[in-house]
């Protein structure tokens, strides 16, 4: 392999905390490397410096001589004027330029002149080998399937994202540069741009929160964590092995430093006697520990995640009767039926613009159908996340967006501080006092979530809430809508989010048809994939027919996790369990306030139930895993 580019003992600083601290990094030609870390680490900027857009406060950064690379921002921008092959042949530069020239002329050429303009250019491109490039954007544009003529301003976002993409790729760079490629994608353009970029011949570095998108691509895992690169060879499940091991290490390393230290510091502060037998080389041990100390960069804390549940609806959440639903005579919904059930997550998967923000408004009875009902059961109390993020105020702090301008919020029945609670979401007390629109997308996507868990829900209603988030933000999310005991309508393009989290998917199928299916994305693509192979039943009577489930040889995703997190959700109960024993066995017990006597009651009453619940859920799952797993 050939080194493309090399960063040595780099440092880059905004504010006090250094986004590089002395970092040494390269790439290697062929690598696809998926780069990961918090949001606000710095992973934008460490792409900016390998693309040469800005130049490090220290160190060194070189390059293969003539390194071509290219960078496909987070959101690239366009002139809403111009043309696709316009903005493919920008990656060309200023052959491009003179292509853009050449071809706007040559469908414009109605005078001599403009002719004679046309022979020079012509003249121009041959000494640059210009008709090689030519060539390179045609391809470009019919492998993108877009004709050269359409503006920008008729683009979708996912078309736009394959526009910005050819235009990255229009040079057939040597490193190629990808910032948050999947963001707003669906799931179609999505397995398109992994086909592309597992056919690039060139490096990638590239920047992602689509688990899915970074197993399937990066070779090698880079983790920016308090301004230091660490390389781990492999792919994005081997990362996360090695990772946990690795923050286990660093927190018994510095438990025995700060042992070590206050140990140290104990012995510095005796008396009289120990001052005159003082040993000056412990002394200047001591003070290089505490520098050390200091020096140390602590870990970001874990945003903690809790919602506020209200009241148990009815068991029917919504139900749906042939309910059809057109814009221009274009058929958004047709003859859907469905009913929705207490504690079900529900999925909806489709392109951008095939219905499905029409459908949750259908559903929540926003929106009226044109043909059908919608029913919804009773208590229903409704939280909804909206990707376009229309419920912040610009102007508004943080802490006023999430207390309605009060200084104290209720969640999971206690009153707190808005700015204690704003700081399990990772927010300091600056950052809470800052204006909305001074955050960045991650930021207002976890204010997002701040303001939801606020509201008592039993129906959660999220519109692409993993747009922007980090992993760590993600995963615990997931945690915390899988023990939701209310109901979840879900739209996500996140298909590791969707296999985790969702019990049924409703799926846009073109035509206004929307399919119900159990279990997540993978599971679809397997009920789909066997729908399509099936063979066609004889023409008769057109009776509907059950849909077939799916011939199980293992344990399902969700199930296998759900087995596995079974025993440690077991002993937390039952450790629970014993405590409230123990205090209700204690004397005094019954001598207090007869509120306090009776809720503890209740809650052993209920944990006894949640336990009952969970011991039969394992015995479940073991036995289906034991029928499963058993020879034919």
């Amino acid at each position: 392999m050939t080194t493309l580019l090399r960063l040595q003992n780099v440092s880059l600083a905004y504010g006090v905390h250094a986004l590089l601290d002395h970092t040494d990094f390269q790439i290697e030609s062929g690598e696809r490397i998926g780069l990961i870390g918090r949001n606000g680490e710095g992973k934008s900027t460490l792409l900016k410096l390998c693309a040469g857009r800005i130049r490090p406060d220290d160190g060194e950064i070189w390059r293969m001589p003539e390194l071509k690379a290219a960078l496909l921002d987070q959101s690239p921008d366009f002139d809403e004027s111009a043309t696709a092959y316009q903005v493919v042949a920008q990656g060309l530069g200023e052959l491009g330029t003179l292509l853009n020239r050449f071809h706007q002329l040559s469908l414009n050429a109605h005078q001599a002149a403009d002719l004679e303009r046309l022979g020079r250019l012509q003249q121009e491109l041959e000494a640059k080998d210009g008709w090689t490039f030519q060539q390179r954007i045609e391809q470009t544009l019919t492998r993108l399937g877009l004709d050269s003529e359409t503006r920008v301003g008729e683009l979708s976002g996912g078309w736009r994202r394959r526009l910005a993409l050819g235009r990255a790729q229009v040079s057939d760079p040597d490193l190629l540069l990808l910032d948050e490629p999947t963001n707003h994608l669906d799931l179609e353009t999505i397995d398109w741009l992994e086909a592309e970029l597992l056919q690039f011949q060139g490096a990638l570095l590239f920047v992602t929160h689509d688990r899915t998108f970074l197993q399937k691509l990066a070779t090698r895992i880079v983790d920016l964590d308090r301004g230091r690169l660490t390389s781990w060879p492999g792919d994005y499940r081997n990362y996360e092995e090695k990772k946990a091991a690795a923050l286990e290490e660093e927190a018994r390393r510095n438990a025995e430093f700060d042992k070590k230290l206050a140990q140290e510091e104990a012995w510095i502060r005796q008396g009289i006697k120990a001052r005159r037998t003082r040993n000056e080389g412990r002394v200047r041990a001591l003070k290089a520990l505490r520098a050390e100390r200091a020096r140390r960069r602590e870990r970001q804390g874990t945003a903690k995640l809790t919602l506020e549940t209200a009241e148990r609806s009815g068991k029917l959440v919504i139900e749906a009767e042939h309910v059809s639903h057109a814009y221009d005579d274009k058929s958004i919904v047709r003859d859907f039926s469905t009913a929705i059930l207490r504690g079900d997550r529900v999925g909806l998967i489709g392109p951008n613009g095939a219905g499905k923000s029409t459908l949750l408004k259908l559903l929540l009875k926003q929106l009226e159908p044109q043909a059908g009902r919608v029913r919804h059961g009773t208590k229903l109390e409704i939280a909804y996340f909206d990707q376009q993020r229309a419920q912040l105020d610009p102007e508004q702090t943080v802490a006023e967006a999430v207390a309605d301008g009060g200084e104290h919020v209720t969640v999971g029945g206690q009153r707190r501080h808005v700015m204690s609670y704003l700081a399990d979401f990772l927010f300091s007390p600056a950052r809470a006092r800052s204006p909305i629109k001074s955050l960045s997308g991650g930021e207002q996507s976890r204010l997002l979530l701040a303001r939801l868990f606020t509201r008592p829900a039993n129906l959660l209603v999220m519109d692409e809430p993993t747009n922007d988030l980090d992993l760590e933000t993600l995963e615990l999310l997931e945690d915390l809508l899988l023990n939701f005991d209310g109901t979840l309508l879900l739209v996500s393009h996140d298909r590791a989010f969707l296999d985790n989290v969702v019990t049924s998917t409703l799926v846009f199928e073109g035509g206004g048809k929307i399919g119900e299916y159990v279990g997540g994305y993978e599971d679809w693509l397997c009920q789909r994939a066997e729908e399509k192979s099936a063979p066609r039943p004889a023409a008769k009577s057109p009776e509907p027919q059950p849909r077939r489930q799916r011939a199980k040889t293992k344990l399902s995703y969700k199930e296998a996790r759900e087995l596995a997190s079974l025993p440690a959700e077991i002993e937390q109960l039952e450790c629970r369990q014993a405590a409230l024993n123990a205090q209700i066995a204690e004397p005094d017990f019954y001598r207090q306030d007869k509120s306090a006597i009776e809720a503890t009651l209740a809650e052993l009453q209920e944990l006894e139930q949640t336990l009952e619940g969970k011991y039969n859920r394992w015995d479940e799952l073991e036995t289906l895993r034991a029928e499963l797993e058993a020879p034919v």
